[in-house]
């Protein structure tokens, strides 16, 4: 690390630089804050989510008891046909966003499937949809995570380390010039008081002797 030149141009130098972190940290926190808002707001999606998730097959075993004894072939009912996703770019974070699931049932014959095979069949494609919002969710939730860790480090960066720093270079320069200038102004003193010791001694050496009896 190059040392601190410790003159006015390198006080100006700092001062521009203090000024400029000043002006980026309100901005950095600002989205900061914003994104930590954003994060608060994923997670609570989320765990909305997971208890949707909870509730969908507590309440399909509730309403559907007879699926642990029923002996029929279940498998692949529906299936999932096309998964449309998005992103969106939020303050310089992209985020996954779920448009549209679609879902396609399989043929089966009402006659030889019970009538409560209607109802399941809804029940695991809103399931199906609920687990991959739950993906998508997930996924927004870490990137979010991510974004405010870094912006914080940022923060922190900022605030805690360059911006003190930058002002204490600056008292450091400060102290050094104001020390320069003083010693500077005793120079100048001592060098005014030699000079009239001199031009008074050099007109007591050529002042005659008569005149100083006199």
């Amino acid at each position: 690390m190059a040392k601190m030149a410790l003159n006015k141009s390198s006080l100006q130098k700092q001062r521009e630089q203090l000024k400029l972190y000043q002006r980026v940290l309100p901005s950095l926190d600002l989205k900061r804050r914003q994104l930590s808002a954003e994060l608060v707001r994923a997670q609570k999606t989320l765990q909305r989510l997971e208890t949707d998730e909870a509730e969908l097959v507590a309440a399909t075993g509730e309403r559907l008891p007879m699926l642990a004894g029923a002996g029929i072939a279940l498998d692949e009912l529906v299936r999932l046909t096309t998964v449309e996703l998005d992103e969106e770019n939020l303050l310089g974070t992209r985020l996954p966003r779920l448009v549209q699931v679609h879902a396609e049932v399989r043929d089966y014959s009402l006659l030889t499937k019970p009538q409560w095979v209607d109802t399941l069949v809804e029940r695991i494609r809103q399931t199906a949809e609920v687990r991959l919002q739950l993906v998508v969710q997930r996924e927004r939730v870490q990137r979010l995570n991510r974004a405010v860790r870094r912006i914080t480090q940022r923060v922190n960066l900022f605030e805690k380390v360059l911006i003190p720093q930058t002002q204490e270079h600056i008292r450091r320069i400060r102290i050094f010039l104001g020390d320069l200038e003083r010693a500077q102004v005793v120079r100048s003193k001592i060098a005014k008081a030699k000079r009239r010791g001199r031009s008074a001694a050099q007109a007591a050496s050529e002042t005659p002797p008569e005149e100083a009896i006199a």
